[in-house]
C-alpha cells in the first residue's frame, strides 16, 4: 500500500509542478487529409443544364446516380447501316425554346432497360456534352423522353471523377 501511495504522491508533486512551472501541452496538429479524388470537384444539385454540342442552348437534366449511363430524349429515330457498321440518325428538340438538331450517329451498342411491365432496347451513341466548364464526350441512350419531366439524364458514366452531388441543390452549374 505505501509503495501506491508513494507513486501517487510522486504523480501529485510533477502535476503541480508542472502547473507552477507553467508548461504548456504539445500542440497536435490536425490530421493530415490524404489525397482523395473527390477533392476539388465540383458540386452539383439534383437538376443541372448541360449542353448537347454543337447546339446552342442547355437542355434541363436529372441527375442520377442510380443509372449507369446517361440518356437523352430523341425524336424520330432511324436506323441505317453506313460502311457495314449501325449507326442512327435522330433530332434533339429543346422543348424549353424550339432549337432543333438532327444528328447522325455511329451505334456504340445497345442496351436493355428493364421497366416493370416489359424491358425496353436502347441504341446508344457518344455525344459530346458541356456540362459546367467540362466539355466531353460520353456514351448516352437515346430514348423517348416525353413522359419524364427532364430531356436529359445524366448518369454515373458522367458524374465520375468529374462532381460531387448535392440532392438539396438545383441548378449549380452555369
Amino acid at each position: 500500500m505505501s509503495k501506491i501511495y508513494n507513486i501517487g504522491v510522486i504523480c501529485l508533486t510533477l502535476l503541480i509542478s508542472a502547473c507552477q512551472n507553467q508548461l504548456k501541452p504539445a500542440i497536435v496538429p490536425p490530421p493530415s487529409i490524404p489525397d482523395s479524388p473527390t477533392l476539388g470537384l465540383a458540386v452539383i444539385g439534383g437538376v443541372e443544364p448541360f449542353y448537347l454540342l454543337p447546339m446552342k442552348t442547355p437542355f434541363a437534366a436529372r441527375i442520377d446516380t442510380g443509372a449507369e449511363t446517361s440518356s437523352i430524349d430523341v425524336e424520330n429515330l432511324t436506323p441505317f447501316e453506313r460502311d457495314g457498321e449501325k449507326w442512327v440518325s435522330f433530332t434533339m428538340i429543346n422543348k424549353q425554346n424550339g432549337e432543333t438538331y438532327t444528328f447522325e450517329k455511329r451505334v456504340i451498342r445497345k442496351t436493355r432497360i428493364r421497366r416493370i411491365n416489359k424491358d425496353e432496347h436502347r441504341y446508344v451513341v457518344k455525344m459530346d456534352i458541356k456540362i459546367g466548364n467540362e466539355i466531353t464526350n460520353a456514351e448516352f441512350s437515346l430514348a423517348d423522353r416525353e413522359k419524364f419531366d427532364y430531356q436529359g439524364l445524366i448518369g454515373r458514366n458522367v458524374i465520375n471523377g468529374r462532381f460531387l452531388i448535392d440532392a438539396s441543390l438545383d441548378n449549380t452549374l452555369h
